[in-house]
């Protein structure tokens, strides 16, 4: 499995069904200019796939894991359990799923020792942020564009407030 040149976020998802939720991810990091890989990584379904990508990812370049899934959700406090880098975990509402609870439960509900950042159910934007944030702790240029970004969120609102004021 070959790991993106120059990619440090890698976004993995149980099933090509997660897609449009995790798009929502590979759109922030494209905004920030963040390189990243897509791709579908089961940890029912290709449990040696996902061992060899966590076990892998570290010494390829990345820095920070967004994993999504749905339904029993083990793909991120599995790959957590393997890797040393931060995962995201987002729970998706899957067909399969009981109102996406269960996916956020298995997600959320991790034990000492191995822990998930988790975001809101299929808040895949979140996650991408998120995993800008961990990289610009490191990174002066992409600190700045997460403050220009934040002002854009407040100037929206502003606006919006102010229209309805009227």
């Amino acid at each position: 499995m070959a790991i993106k040149k120059n990619a440090l976020v890698g976004i993995i998802m149980g099933s090509d069904s997660d897609l449009k939720v995790m798009e929502a991810a590979a759109e922030i990091l494209k905004k920030f200019e963040v390189a990243f890989e897509l791709t579908i990584v089961s940890a029912h379904r290709t449990p040696m796939r996902m061992v060899d990508y966590a076990a892998s990812a570290h010494s390829k370049g990345l820095k920070v894991i967004i994993a999504g899934a749905g339904g029993a959700a083990h793909l991120p406090g599995m790959v957590a359990s393997i890797t040393t880098l931060p995962v995201i975990g987002v729970p998706i509402k899957s067909s399969n799923s009981i109102d996406g609870w269960d996916s956020v439960l298995s997600i959320l509900q991790m034990p000492n020792g191995v822990p998930v950042a988790t975001v809101a159910l299929n808040a895949a934007k979140n996650a991408g942020i998120l995993a800008v944030e961990i990289l610009a702790t490191a990174d002066a240029a992409l600190t700045q564009k997460l403050v220009d970004f934040k002002n854009e969120m407040k100037e929206e609102v502003e606006r919006k407030a102010e229209k309805i004021e009227k």
